[in-house]
C-alpha cells in the first residue's frame, strides 16, 4: 500500500503588496504512512495551514507535487475519503447536534438518521442530541466535529486543533476517541500545539519552521538524548562557574545549585566534583527528552533559514503569485 500523504519540493508563494514574493510553504517534502497518527508542528504563521490547505485541494501550489492516497490532491474522488475538522468549526446554533449531524448527511446524500444518532452516541453526545448547539459547551461542540467528520467513514482525517482550549476531561475524551481512529486503520493528520498530547498519541511528527520541514520522523527517533537534572545545597558561585560550558546548564540562588546535564554524561563525575566542594546532594533525576525540549531546539536560530528576508503574511496580497 502507498503512502497516506506525500509531498515532494512543495512550494508556496503569494505576491506582497510591495510586489515581491513571500514563501509561505518552502520545499516540504512529507511522508504520511497508512494507519498512523501524524503530528504537524510548528510556531504561528510557520505554514501549516497553508499546506493543509493545499493537501485538501482548497488552494493550489506554487510548484511540486501533493498526492492524498496515492492521487494528486484536490482530486474529487479523494474528497470522499477524507474529512477536515478546522479548529473553530462553526455550527448554525439554533439546530441541535443530531440536526447538525443530518445537515452534514445530506451533503452526502445519506438520510440514515441510525447512523447519525450511533455516531453522536459514539462521542458520548446521547443524552445531548435534541439540545441545540447554543447549549453545547466547547469540549462538547468538538464532539460534534468529530462525529460529523466520520460520516463518510474516512480513511484519512486532518484535525487543526483538536483538543485546544478544552477543559482537562473533554481533552482526554477526544484524545481517546482520536486514539480509536488508528485502532480502526484510519490515517490520522493532526496539527496541534498541544505538544503533550502529540507526543501520547501520534506516531511521527514532522516539525515546520519558516515554511520549511526542519525536522521529520518517528518520536522515538527524535526523541533520542535525554537530560539528568543534579540538584545540590551548600554550593559557591565560584562552583556553579566553574561546571558551566556549552552542554551544562547552571543555575544557583542562595547555595542552592540546579546543574542539567546530557545524559551521555557520567553524572557521578560531577557529583564527585560538587562533593569535593564541600556541596551536598540533594537528588539526581534523569529526565526523558520531551517532544517540548525537541520542538524548541528544531525551531531555534540554528535551524532558521539564513539570507533570506521572509516578509509577514500582512504584506501579501491575495492575488496567488502562480497557480500551478
Amino acid at each position: 500500500m502507498g503512502l497516506a500523504i506525500e509531498t515532494r519540493n512543495l512550494v508556496k508563494k503569494y505576491k506582497t503588496r510591495k510586489g515581491s514574493s513571500i514563501t509561505v510553504v518552502d520545499n516540504v517534502d512529507l511522508q504520511v504512512e497508512p494507519g498512523e497518527i501524524f503530528g504537524f508542528l510548528g510556531p504561528n504563521g510557520a505554514g501549516k495551514t497553508t499546506t493543509i490547505k493545499i493537501l485538501l485541494g482548497i488552494i493550489y501550489q506554487t510548484s511540486g507535487d501533493a498526492f492524498i492516497l496515492g492521487k494528486e490532491a484536490g482530486d474529487i474522488a479523494v474528497h470522499r475519503e477524507l474529512s477536515y475538522l478546522p479548529e473553530k468549526p462553526y455550527y448554525y446554533e439554533h439546530m441541535t447536534g443530531l440536526e447538525v449531524m443530518q445537515f452534514y448527511a445530506s451533503l452526502f446524500g445519506m438520510k440514515d438518521i441510525a447512523k447519525c444518532k450511533s455516531l453522536l452516541e459514539r462521542v458520548n453526545l446521547g443524552n445531548d442530541m435534541n439540545r441545540p448547539i447554543s447549549q453545547y459547551s466547547k469540549g462538547m461542540q468538538q464532539r460534534v466535529g468529530l462525529a460529523q467528520s466520520l460520516l463518510n467513514d474516512p480513511k484519512l482525517l486532518f484535525l487543526d486543533e483538536p483538543t485546544g482550549g478544552l477543559d482537562p476531561i473533554a481533552h482526554i475524551e477526544i484524545r481517546d476517541l482520536i486514539l480509536q481512529f488508528r485502532e480502526e486503520g484510519k490515517t490520522v493528520f493532526i496539527s496541534s500545539h498541544e505538544l503533550s498530547d502529540v507526543e501520547r498519541i501520534c506516531d511521527r511528527v514532522a516539525i515546520i519552521n519558516k515554511g520549511a520541514v526542519v525536522a521529520q520522523g518517528r518520536l522515538e527517533e527524535l526523541l533520542v538524548g535525554g537530560r539528568i537534572e543534579v540538584t545540590a545545597n551548600n554550593c559557591t558561585t565560584e562552583l556553579a562557574d566553574s561546571l558551566r560550558d556549552s552542554h551544562n546548564l547552571v543555575s544557583i540562588n542562595h547555595g542552592r545549585m540546579i546543574v542539567d546535564i546530557p545524559d551521555s554524561k557520567n553524572p557521578n563525575d560531577l557529583v564527585g566534583a560538587i562533593a569535593k566542594a564541600g556541596g551536598e546532594i540533594v537528588s539526581v533525576i534523569p529526565r526523558r527528552k520531551r517532544l517540548e525540549d525537541f520542538f524548541l531546539e528544531a525551531v531555534s536560530g540554528d535551524n532558521i533559514a539564513k539570507g533570506r528576508h521572509q516578509p509577514s503574511m500582512l504584506e501579501a496580497t491575495e492575488t496567488e503569485e502562480t497557480d500551478s
